[in-house]
């Protein structure tokens, strides 16, 4: 889902809300969660999950085309851990959830 079909499917669920509302509450609560990460701050939304960031040390990569050693620069990520109740909503079987088939062994 990309964030135009999130704020699509949110006003439409909504429709007391209009649109243009709903994407500036979306933008707004993406562009937080982002500041929030730029200054070193953690994220929880209960329920949801939590994000914060981890430091990558810096290291010696290698450029794929030419195999030449590259240094790469110590640096931060964005990192997203799922709570409790998010992981078990994707987990429980249901007509939401996808199937996953077992391999039948070929006899």
């Amino acid at each position: 889902m990309t964030k135009s079909e999130l704020i699509a499917h949110l006003a439409g669920a909504n429709p007391h809300l209009r649109q243009p509302d709903v994407e500036l509450i979306v933008t707004t609560i993406f562009d937080e969660i982002t500041a929030a990460l730029a200054r070193g701050d953690r994220v929880e939304l209960r329920g949801f999950g939590a994000f914060s960031t981890k430091a990558r040390d810096p290291r010696t990569g290698r450029n794929p085309r030419t195999g030449e050693a590259v240094e790469v620069s110590a640096k931060s990520v964005p990192y997203f851990k799922p709570g409790k109740e998010l992981r078990e909503r994707i987990n429980k079987p249901g007509p939401t959830a996808p199937r996953r088939v077992a391999a039948r062994a070929s006899a």
